[in-house]
């Protein structure tokens, strides 16, 4: 089957529908560029343009990304560091994005994150609740010594 090949007009035209939508990656942008079948000579381009209409900005996808991430699913900031790593985000804008996240309300997610799955798991020996609690918060994305402190505070009441 032949390739559909859009003019860039047209390229321009969806990507700022794809854009609007929802906050997009410079990756994210680049890959469907490839799908639509847009010439790699093009691509630089149709992305400057969608940079200077505002349709596409790294740092907002960034914050975007980290604070849905951390708010809806309950990741730590680990698990959202190597997530926008994979979208080939800046280690500025990344840094930046890890900035928007409320210390306060990330300590308080732990927490209760930590007594939900601790409590849940009642009838396991000590060590084994333990550590499927800290495989838990690991795996969520939480750093390793404050996962080590909740799990002390956990433990000794």
């Amino acid at each position: 089957m032949q390739k559909k090949y859009l003019s860039k007009e047209q390229a321009i035209q969806k990507l700022r529908q794809y854009c609007a939508y929802q906050e997009r990656s410079h990756s994210e942008v680049v890959q469907k560029l490839w799908d639509l079948g847009v010439y790699k000579s093009e691509h630089d381009e149709i992305i400057s343009s969608l940079i200077e209409d505002d349709y596409l900005n790294e740092s907002r996808f960034a914050e975007a990304f980290a604070g849905g991430k951390f708010r809806m699913k309950d990741w730590g900031r680990k698990k959202i560091y190597y997530a926008l790593k994979e979208k080939k985000v800046s280690e500025y804008n990344i840094k930046q994005a890890m900035k928007c996240i409320d210390e306060e309300a990330y300590r308080k997610t732990l927490q209760e994150l930590g007594e939900k799955r601790y409590a849940s798991l009642k009838g396991e020996q000590y060590l084994v609740r333990k550590k499927k609690t800290q495989d838990y918060l690991l795996l969520k994305g939480f750093e390793m010594e404050l996962v080590t402190a909740l799990l002390k505070a956990l433990t000794e009441k």
